[in-house]
């Protein structure tokens, strides 16, 4: 099955949604109308009172002069002194007023300029409003009260400033405090659903490092209960995207497994009829296209084989035993020499024991194709070095195949072990082999490295294996 891989990064169009976006919308937008509201409120549990009693300080004022004033002859007198009348303008912010008043209007007492009062019509009940007096807004409390039989009007009044000063503080104040809880609730319902997104972050993080052949389930038993019927819908998918993979697998190694009997009969009927038509020139170039056919056919076959077993959802660790990886080198070397002598190919072989842990039908795929893929990509008169040893520095088990060839540009390096990918459209192949080479490693734990020039002559495959002891 060939899954390729992208790079590309998926762009979020017009019709993608954040869920971070939505869920702070929807936290954020009541959260301010809701801190408005309040702010609101606040200001009017602040500001009423602070006025009460700035309206009752005035009431204290009216209440003091009920008892200077008297009824002497049938007249209204105010016994007030300079100095107390003194007394009761005093005020460090604002200016202070009052006024004395019978019932037809006429002052007793205090400034005759005061604005017209508006008493209740209870006794004694002082009452509130604002005013304007001498060009500037000022705030009034008149009270009715009774003087024997007859009846007068107190007025006290002052100015705005001190009101003012009072209500742009608290003002002031709360604006700083409601912006300051703003920012904090915005910040912890931030960091509330970044984490409340973790588990989400994680499963993506799961499943973007997987390897293309792991349909494993994904483990929802720490999962949100959010998330767990999401989770319960992708491990279905991959059930069957598995069981797809699997059947896909099966068949592909089942027809490869059929295909390799008729065409081993094919390779020797040919082998057969080759000598008996040497002298008929048609026949003899036919038979040997024929041949040279079957002979790519069965390559391709063998390395569709090779692929199914070395797909890691079929590879068992128990399969790998102790093995010499040099013998195992050893055992292609007659192969191989016979296909580079066909492009006088200098092919030579440094070979020391190297033991390690291993399959040695997968291993033995891996270095046919190693050697394979030098030989087919390297001009005439190139020089193809295999080696095997076992690193002295950390007892790794090394397989390399060196060739002076074209080299692989930079570009490429990163794709030639995808399936079907081919460096080259010239050279004939199936595209399978670094991709079975890569498998194979894989199944081993093994870690392969390429050196190229990028364009300059000259590549490297190198397989590190893990080292016996473990």
């Amino acid at each position: 099955m060939y899954w390729k891989n992208r790079n590309n990064k998926t762009r979020a169009g017009p019709s993608m949604h954040s869920i971070r976006v939505t869920l702070l919308k929807w936290l954020i937008a009541p959260l301010v109308l809701t801190n408005l509201i309040g702010a609101g409120l606040t200001y009017g549990l602040a500001w009423v009172p602070a006025q009460t009693a700035f309206d009752q300080s005035l009431a204290d004022g009216m209440w003091a002069l009920i008892p200077r004033i008297r009824e002497v002859d049938g007249q209204l007198q105010v016994d007030l002194s300079t100095e107390a009348e003194q007394v009761l303008r005093v005020d460090h912010f604002d200016s202070m007023f009052f006024v004395v008043r019978t019932a037809s209007g006429k002052p007793i007492a205090g400034d005759h300029d005061f604005p017209a009062l508006n008493p209740s019509a209870e006794i004694n009940e002082p009452v509130a409003y604002d005013g304007f007096m001498r060009g500037e807004p000022i705030r009034i409390t008149t009270i009715r009260t009774q003087i024997g039989d007859t009846p007068v009007f107190i007025g006290a009044a002052e100015t705005l400033r001190k009101r003012e000063h009072i209500r742009n503080l608290i003002l002031s104040s709360l604006v700083a405090l409601e912006i300051l809880l703003t920012l904090i609730l915005i910040g912890i319902m931030w960091i509330a659903v970044t984490r409340g997104l973790l588990p989400l972050k994680r499963m993506q993080s799961d499943l973007g490092q997987r390897d293309h052949n792991d349909f494993s389930i994904i483990e929802n038993r720490h999962q949100p209960l959010e998330l767990q019927p999401v989770s319960n819908a992708l491990n279905s998918l991959l059930d069957k995207v598995r069981e797809s993979a699997a059947g896909q697998r099966n068949f592909l190694a089942d027809v490869a497994h059929q295909l390799r009997t008729p065409l081993a009969g094919i390779k020797l009927q040919l082998e057969w009829l080759q000598p008996k038509v040497q002298e008929d020139r048609e026949m003899a170039h036919s038979t040997k296209l024929m041949m040279s056919s079957t002979q790519k056919m069965i390559r391709q076959t063998n390395q569709l084989l090779a692929l199914a077993r070395a797909e890691p959802s079929r590879f068992e660790k128990k399969q790998l035993v102790p093995l010499d990886l040099a013998k195992l080198v050893e055992s292609s070397i007659q192969h191989f020499v016979t296909e580079a002598d066909k492009k006088n190919i200098d092919l030579g072989f440094d070979l020391e024991p190297t033991l390690i842990k291993g399959d040695p039908y997968l291993l033995g795929d891996m270095i046919d194709n190693l050697i394979d893929n030098a030989i087919r990509y390297s001009h005439v008169g190139a020089a193809v070095t295999v080696r095997c040893y076992t690193d002295p520095g950390d007892g790794m088990g090394v397989l390399s195949v060196e060739d002076s060839g074209p080299g692989i540009a930079l570009t490429d390096q990163e794709l030639v072990f995808n399936r079907f990918y081919r460096v080259s459209n010239k050279v004939h192949g199936s595209g399978l082999g670094l991709s079975i080479v890569r498998d194979i490693a894989n199944d081993h734990d093994a870690q392969i490295k390429l050196i190229s020039g990028g364009g300059q002559p000259g590549t490297l495959f190198m397989v590190r294996f893990p080292p016996m002891s473990r």
